[in-house]
């Protein structure tokens, strides 16, 4: 006989916004999910009836810590109206500009919301526990004394090209407002030359290149057994994660999606398309296909999915269904993975091929999957700043048309970001954003298809000391929800 029973699981600390998990648990694993989204923010109505224009001062302003990441995708929609093509320096700025944000977000995601779990008392008795602790628990350990001047530093990176950070107006559809000279441009080297030195001494203990070389999963078991446990924070994460098996939590469809980031003279850093992990097949992305379902969100119930050119935002507590604020975007009618996992394995990087065709999307591969990113990025971000041409034009002027639509397709460090715009006698007549937390943490929809992080954390084991347990959160639920690095302000607009 079985000993099923329900526990909510939240508020979250250490998540962008607030977020509840409800489970249903079967004695000691996870039988079902329902993530629920419970802040509705609106801002695809506060945007009807604005100037297009005006679009550029109100989307950063959705969140504070990936507010580039929603200009860059309005001034993509902007462009997109017109067919305007933004200058050269002003298309490497906007991806030094959006690279400085993204890679802040996985090394804050990194050392401050996903390694602190495993300084929990939960792990007491684990061998690595102390060491745990020691580097890694909030506040005291030793890691925040190294990362919090590194990230600081590196933000100097945003003041020199975006003016600010957050909610910068530098971003705009022809490129970027703020221009620089030789004298900043030679400040944007030397920092991502400081920045290389910390993710090589601290975070990685070997090169950049060393780390993006990886071709598979024993090329990555190889390079770490050359090195103590606590040799490099990657070390120690690769440590624990073999000893807490993290390979084997939270997989999901393994279907990933990518929209395509970091373009520069016709070409993608990460290319867009989809990829398989059942079949290990690569296909095209195609924006036509995506739809929003509505039929468990507190919306007024539309039967149909719609595409965002179409989609409403009418809030509603009427849909006897719903659970969340959250709509459910679907890619062909199926829930898809977004993330850094999926922009490596859309691009086909043989390391994470290799590590999604032996495990599936899961905890430690996301994980993973961040870090290398970083190493990748850096070493693109120090050739964007040497190709930089000062006293040529960074923003190409344009005049916007008074009947249009649009849309903007971008990679923030979460995943897939869409902005589509209609425009009627020169004001915005919709406005609708696609959040790569939608995405992975959507509800179900009408097929009754759980969103990617719902599918995730079925199964999920209880630790011993967690069974019973009622107001005791799994670790193993919180370490699932931290590795799609929820951000949920930008969740619900």
């Amino acid at each position: 006989m079985t000993n099923k029973s329900r526990r909510v699981v939240g508020p979250f600390n250490r998540v962008e916004g607030d977020l509840e998990v409800q489970l249903e648990i079967n004695t000691a694993t996870v039988d079902k999910a329902w993530v629920v989204s419970p802040l509705y923010r609106g801002y695809e109505q506060i945007l009807q009836g604005k100037s297009p224009l005006d679009s550029l001062v109100y989307v950063p302003r959705i969140c504070g810590i990936c507010s580039v990441s929603q200009s860059v995708a309005a001034a993509q929609a902007l462009a997109a109206l017109t067919g305007l093509q933004p200058e050269p320096n002003g298309e490497l700025a906007t991806n030094l500009i959006l690279a400085n944000e993204n890679l802040t977000d996985h090394l804050t995601h990194f050392y401050l919301f996903f390694m602190p779990d495993f300084a929990r008392d939960s792990y007491r008795e684990e061998p690595w526990y102390e060491q745990a602790v020691a580097r890694f628990k909030a506040v005291t350990g030793s890691a925040s004394k190294h990362v919090l001047p590194a990230r600081a530093e590196f933000l100097h990176l945003m003041g020199l090209l975006a003016g600010k950070w957050p909610h910068s107006l530098a971003l705009q559809p022809g490129g970027t407002s703020r221009a620089i000279e030789s004298g900043e441009k030679a400040r944007v080297v030397a920092t991502l030359y400081g920045f290389r030195q910390f993710l090589e001494a601290t975070l990685f203990g070997d090169s950049l290149e060393s780390i993006t070389s990886l071709e598979s999963e024993q090329a990555l078991h190889r390079w770490r057994n050359q090195f103590s446990p606590t040799h490099s924070d990657f070390c120690h994460f690769l440590h624990i994660a073999e000893q807490q098996d993290l390979h084997t939590l939270g997989r999901a469809y393994d279907r990933f999606m990518s929209y395509g980031v970091y373009h520069n003279q016709g070409q993608a850093l990460f290319g867009p398309g989809i990829y398989d992990g059942t079949s290990q097949q690569h296909s095209t992305l195609n924006q036509s296909a995506i739809a929003e379902d509505i039929s468990h969100t507190w919306a007024h119930y539309n039967a149909q999915a719609q595409h965002p050119f179409n989609g409403e935002t009418l809030p509603s507590l009427d849909n006897e269904n719903a659970y969340s604020w959250c709509k459910a975007p679907r890619l062909d009618g199926q829930p898809v993975e977004v993330g850094a996992l999926a922009r490596q394995v859309v691009n086909s990087h043989p390391l994470f091929l290799d590590l999604v065709n032996n495990s599936g999307g899961n905890v430690r591969n996301r994980v993973i999957a961040r870090l290398v990113e970083l190493a990748q990025v850096v070493i693109a971000m120090e050739k964007w700043a040497k190709q930089l041409r000062p006293k040529e034009p960074f923003c190409a002027e344009f005049v916007l048309p008074n009947e249009a639509q649009g849309f903007g397709m971008m990679e923030a460090a979460r995943g897939s970001l869409g902005h589509w715009l209609t425009v009627k006698r020169g004001k915005i007549a919709n406005y609708q954003i696609v959040a790569p937390t939608t995405w992975n943490f959507s509800p179900r929809d009408s097929q009754g298809q759980p969103g990617a992080l719902e599918l995730a954390l079925e199964n999920t084991p209880l630790r011993p000391s967690e069974i019973g347990q009622e107001k005791k959160n799994p670790v193993a639920v919180q370490h699932i929800v931290r590795s799609f690095d929820p951000c949920m302000v930008c969740t619900v607009h």
